[in-house]
């Protein structure tokens, strides 16, 4: 191991190129306004009437942004309405910052000492700061945006290298309904950091000066397959990172993609960490309660860890480690005085899927297989005249928790940590269209369930006669599907297809015949994206044709099969041999405009009387009405199938 140059007291690491932690017992001190959390390696400083982490000191070093008011003026915090420096909310500051989106600032504030190390031997402390909402709006900014008590909490251990953060809603049944807003923990950095890693294709160097057309929407990740994301500095030679012991708090299972860190450019150019457990990104998720419901959840704990000594990726692959360690660890003992159940309250929920598909291609494999248990599907409490109330299932749901795993490869599955409750088995995997559902099972605490063998065999409505794609839940295979994220790519369209997509089935490849988006054809061939958005003025109609021959004219009921990964258009329009069909509607998910590969993804079905088909080439035409560029549909799989019986 080479040696390194360490101040006082440090010891070198097992691993080489990252300096040692040091540290020591843990104190907290108080004053007036704020706690401030010390170890001997991170020193954090909590306000105590709204939980904004106001500083986090790693070796001596501020790791958090300098923000100064526009007038220079030294105060340490004034409102200010209608700013945006706080995200959401309309406070100027002057000191370093992190902050839960939805503050303790409300009627009624207490702070108080949790876990004092005095009694401990300094191994822990904690602090707590709760806000009581009285039935009022709570949150950041002027006039909140959720009715709820709000208690934000941030946890310290001995000899360690950062701290726990984590949040606690509490509805009270005599609160009136709410909907909760976009809710997350964000972390303004100094501006040192210039290296972003939150997936191993979004690793590289993020200086200020951005490209032109680069926006926070291009640092998009499945939040399920990264769970630990964050900062270093090249120049610092150290590390800032957001860990995700369990995904179980955040929304949308384990297809739900997110920002995590980008620039903010709009501002004050400060390197951000966003830790999302309910946004309106990539269709949403819903968090909303109704009057006389009481309702809990609790957000975390998660962990902000710092680290220093190595170049970008030793310290990511350092934090990596360390996220790995904190999900052994799951659930924390040490969380106390709220709706958390232990270990020995939980439970762990195993089975096996037995798949069945007479149609599949002979030696074709199903992969990707992921099982989850989510809060069974429901209908928002919160709803607004002559509008349906919108309907909730695993993927746009915020408000309860959700339980997900990969499956082996003899498709066995196993869900530890699962919460008491009754819950809604999913599964689905690459090559397989559809989901396998499960109702009413019911998990008592400590009681583990054995669900044996479950047989799976997908939904046909008839026999297969052709397909476009692969069916997993993305538009990622087809042309440009791997160059999603950044801005322009609905505009590429039209210039790589001038005259629109003509798909030939047994002929045309979708790996390249098959854009990844359908959107309107751009009226302007010169136009150049802006920022936060494809778009760049309107585009036409654009219709979509595919091509296949069949020997003889069939009877019976053809089905048009169309799974969609994300939405943005109207409708899609759909003819068969210039007859038109049923429209294809209800597409509110925005996965184009936010520059996304996948959403909330839905299957549509569009029957019609097979005698619309005749021998020989026949023609099946989708159409993206005529509208704003950044429109239109990611396509995950298409197929047709046929049943002469019917």
């Amino acid at each position: 191991m080479r040696d390194l140059a360490l101040g006082a007291g440090c010891t070198l690491l097992s691993r080489p190129g990252l300096a040692a932690k040091i540290g020591g017992p843990v104190t907290v001190a108080e004053d007036d306004s704020a706690y401030t959390l010390a170890n001997g390696t991170v020193t954090a400083r909590v306000d105590k009437s709204s939980g904004d982490l106001l500083s986090l000191r790693y070796k001596g070093t501020e790791m958090l942004a300098t923000i100064l008011r526009p007038d220079g003026l030294p105060d340490t915090a004034v409102d200010k309405p209608g700013a945006n420096l706080r995200g959401g909310g309309g406070r100027y500051t002057d000191h370093q910052y992190g902050f839960w989106s939805h503050d303790t600032t409300g009627p009624h504030t207490v702070a108080k000492i949790t876990i004092d190390p005095k009694s401990n031997g300094g191994e822990r402390a904690e602090v707590s700061i709760k806000g009581i909402s009285d039935g009022k709006p709570m949150g950041a900014g002027p006039g909140g945006s959720f009715i709820s008590d709000i208690e934000i909490r941030y946890t310290m251990d001995r000899d360690q290298s950062g701290l726990y953060t984590w949040s606690i809603f509490e509805h009270q049944p005599e609160y009136p309904a709410s909907a909760l807003s976009e809710a997350r923990f964000c972390a303004k950095l100094n501006d040192t950091f210039d290296w972003i890693s939150i997936s191993p294709k979004q690793n590289r160097p993020y200086l200020k000066e951005t490209g032109p057309h680069e926006d926070k929407y291009d640092f998009t990740v499945n939040q399920f397959e990264n769970p630990v994301f964050g900062w270093s500095s090249t120049t610092k030679n150290v590390g800032f990172w957001f860990l995700n012991p369990t995904v179980e708090y955040l929304s949308g299972g384990p297809t739900k993609i997110e920002f995590q860190g980008h620039r903010d450019t709009n501002q004050v150019a400060a390197p951000c960490v966003l830790n999302y457990w309910r946004s309106s990104h990539y269709g949403g998720a819903n968090a909303d309660v109704a009057q006389g419901e009481h309702w809990t959840k609790v957000i975390g704990p998660f962990m902000i860890y710092c680290n220093s000594g190595g170049d970008a990726q030793a310290l990511w692959n350092d934090a990596r480690e360390q996220g790995a360690k904190e999900t052994r660890k799951w659930p924390y003992e040490w969380v106390s005085g709220v709706d958390y159940p232990h270990r020995n309250q939980r439970l762990t929920v195993k089975g096996q899927l037995v798949f069945s598909d007479p149609q599949m291609a002979r030696g074709a494999k199903i992969s990707n297989l992921l099982v989850g248990l989510s809060h069974p599907a429901y209908a928002s409490p919160v709803t607004r005249p002559n509008v349906p109330p919108r309907q909730i299932d695993w993927q746009n749901d915020a408000k309860h928790y959700e339980f997900w795993a990969h499956a082996d490869e003899q498709s066995r599955f196993t869900l530890p940590n699962v919460r008491p409750g009754t819950y809604t088995l999913h599964a689905f995997a690459d090559g397989v269209l559809g989901e396998y559902v499960k109702t009413e099972i019911t998990a008592e605490a400590g009681k583990p369930i054995d669900l044996g063998k479950l047989p799976w065999t997908p939904v046909r409505r008839g026999k297969q006669l052709w397909e476009i794609g692969i069916p997993n839940r993305t538009g990622a295979e087809f042309l440009k599907g791997d160059d999603y994220n950044h801005d322009g790519m609905a505009l590429l369209y039209a210039r790589l297809f001038p005259n629109d997509v003509n798909y030939i089935v047994g002929k045309s490849d979708f790996r390249k015949d098959w854009y990844f988006m359908q959107v309107p054809h751009a009226d302007n061939p010169n136009a150049h994206a802006g920022m936060f958005g494809n778009g760049a003025g309107n585009g036409r109609a654009t219709p979509w044709s595919i091509a296949f021959d069949l020997a003889n004219a069939p009877r019976g009921k053809a089905t048009l099969r169309v799974a969609i990964a994300g939405g943005g258009a109207r409708e899609v329009g759909v003819a068969v041999n210039g007859q038109p069909t049923a429209k294809i509607a209800r597409l509110p998910d925005a996965g184009i405009t936010h520059n996304g590969i996948l959403g909330i993804w839905m299957e549509h079905e569009v029957p019609f009387d097979a005698s619309l088909l005749k021998a020989g080439t026949n023609d099946v035409t989708l159409t993206i009405p005529a509208g704003p560029v950044n429109t239109g549909v990611i396509y995950d799989y298409l197929r047709m199938e046929l049943d002469e019986s019917a």
